[in-house]
């Protein structure tokens, strides 16, 4: 059952399933196991700000396609390539639990029908907020797109980095990933992949 959670201050309130009380509590003895004294002054609040934070940080699991679309198709006559380029996200690394942030840019050929262009942010974020990898993220975000508009094709591009390269591991702290997703005459059609390629440049 989805309650109303709000983050301290940011003035957001949200629908989750998230259980926030269970998720403090392990909060609490995630404190204790590092090392650290959850009584201590800077840390009697934090198991309840962490919960809240990941609550929010993972709403996607949370939300479904329909009621982020919420009926924003729209008949559309034309056949001309739409682009939506630089919807940032912010997304959890299901590896290690770290952020990966970047920039999406989404390319598709209406087939009849288009969509109200704040939708595609909305979409980036519903799969964004989950424990991800960047390369099933775009797969999402072009299968979602494919599901709700029926386009001629889809392109989807992220360009991302990820703190766990930066952080740990290797540490190399100017490296990008960048992945992409087509469908349709994207996949098909060298000449539309160029053309969507050569619009996000």
């Amino acid at each position: 059952m989805k309650r109303m959670i709000e983050v301290e201050d940011t003035g957001l309130v949200f629908p989750c399933e998230t259980d926030v009380d269970r998720l403090a509590s392990l909060g609490r003895e995630w404190l204790e196991i590092i090392g650290e004294n959850p009584e201590r002054e800077g840390l009697r609040k934090t198991p309840e700000r962490m919960a809240k934070a990941w609550a929010f940080l993972t709403r996607g699991y949370c939300q479904n396609l329909e009621e982020i679309i919420n009926g924003a198709i729209f008949q559309g006559e034309g056949s001309e390539m739409v682009v939506v380029k630089g919807i940032e996200f912010y997304s959890m690394c299901e590896h290690h639990l770290l952020p990966f942030f970047g920039k999406v840019h989404i390319g598709y050929i209406p087939n009849g029908k288009i969509l109200g262009l704040s939708k595609f942010g909305r979409i980036t974020d519903m799969f964004a907020r989950r424990l991800q990898v960047q390369e099933r993220l775009a797969a999402q975000i072009a299968d979602a797109i494919v599901e709700v508009l029926e386009p001629q094709g889809v392109g989807v591009v992220i360009e991302g980095v990820h703190l766990c390269m930066m952080m740990r591991g290797v540490e190399k702290q100017h490296s990008s990933t960048t992945t992409s997703a087509v469908r349709g005459v994207f996949r098909d059609d060298p000449k539309t992949r160029e053309e969507f390629m050569s619009l996000i440049r």
